[in-house]
């Protein structure tokens, strides 16, 4: 029989909310999202139970089969608050990302205080979900360090108590929507390089305008598309690389419908990421799910969505390697047989049955 399930989420905007309204979507169970909008994401995790509470006082009569909660949830707080109601249900944390280990911004301070809720949110659950191993392992090798960091209690033994119940369940992407906007790639002018992530800090796109800028300097030809969201003041590297680069560019900024994004991605020939951090990366595997040859660092999520034996062919070690792979690229941007294939596998298609399946087992183990 399908499960009554409420998926809570408090930051249901971009990548959170591709991933609630993605699971409902394409889920066998019944799934109820209870969200609040995109905004204010420490208030969100500070004060956001105080809305989901009284939404799910509001949901109906009967109490759901399984919560199913994102990262940005203070799972303490929302059980305390509901535990009248909602005090048997089991419940899973699906960990987007952590406030622990995402990297500040330039000249600000870690607070603490969000990584706290994130740990106490694990110890409430009945099993935690991350979207990759990298993501898994790089917050529990900090874990220990933020308890240490209080005077005394640290309780350092629940770091063990969480990672028990910590495995690694991918982010289903919507893969197939891009097929009805495939477009024959331009055969005739220069290969086109995509940037299709964030124009923010922690994707380092200083570094990746000045491997553009060495390739233009050794006279490389080529064409660049600049997508991806941009949520403050057009970044100065961005302007500059419009300013230097302006005669190749055929795309600059967000693009806002899924024809005009789709059609970037089935056009582009490399997608490059220079990023510092990275717990996923859906809009990388959406290129590569379109045909874009990867050129991916070494580290963060990126070896676990390109199969090992391709590795050499789309992951760089140092800035050297970066140039290497960038000039392999334009000289022969031609598709690389698997690759497409291998993203497949992240579509709803295959992740929702496991999706499905693990909350069935959390249920039957309650």
């Amino acid at each position: 029989m399908p499960l009554d399930i409420w998926l809570l989420n408090p930051y249901h905007s971009g990548s959170h909310q591709a991933w609630a309204e993605g699971y409902a979507a394409h889920s066998r169970h019944r799934v109820r999202i209870l969200s609040m909008a995109g905004h204010f994401w420490k208030w969100r995790m500070q004060g956001g139970t105080l809305e989901l509470a009284e939404q799910a006082t509001a949901a109906g009569r009967e109490p759901p089969d399984l919560l199913l909660a994102s990262s940005m949830v203070n799972l303490p707080a929302f059980l305390g608050l509901t535990r009248r109601r909602l005090g048997n249900v089991p419940v899973v944390l699906y960990m987007h990302e952590n406030q622990l280990t995402y990297p500040p911004p330039p000249g600000s301070k870690r607070d603490l205080t969000y990584g706290m809720i994130q740990h106490l949110s694990m110890l409430a659950a009945d099993r935690v979900c991350f979207n990759s191993r990298y993501h898994l392992e790089s917050w529990f090798e900090e874990l220990p360090r933020l308890l240490k960091h209080f005077p005394d209690y640290t309780h350092l033994e629940t770091v063990r108590v969480a990672r028990t119940r910590s495995l690694v369940l991918p982010v289903g992407c919507d893969l197939r929507r891009y097929d009805r906007h495939e477009v024959p790639r331009e055969s005739s002018g220069p290969p086109l390089i995509l940037w299709n992530q964030r124009w923010e800090y922690d994707k380092d796109p200083g570094t990746f305008f000045k491997a553009l800028y060495d390739l233009a300097g050794e006279g490389s030809e080529f064409r660049l598309a600049l997508a991806g969201e941009n949520f403050r003041v057009v970044p100065g590297e961005f302007a500059e690389a419009q300013a230097r680069l302006g005669n190749r560019l055929v795309h600059y900024g967000y693009a806002a419908g899924l024809a005009e994004y789709g059609r970037l991605l089935w056009e582009s020939d490399l997608v490059v990421s220079t990023a510092l951090h990275e717990f996923f990366g859906v809009s990388i595997l959406e290129a590569v799910y379109c045909g874009c040859r990867p050129v991916l660092p070494r580290r963060l999520s990126y070896p676990e969505l390109i199969p090992a034996e391709m590795h050499s062919s789309c992951l760089y070690d140092d800035y050297a390697g970066l140039m290497a792979l960038l000039r392999a690229g334009l000289r022969a941007p031609a598709r690389l047989s698997g690759l497409r294939e291998a993203a497949a596998h992240f579509d709803w298609e295959f992740q929702a049955p496991a999706y499905d399946d693990l909350l069935e087992d959390v249920v039957r183990e309650k």
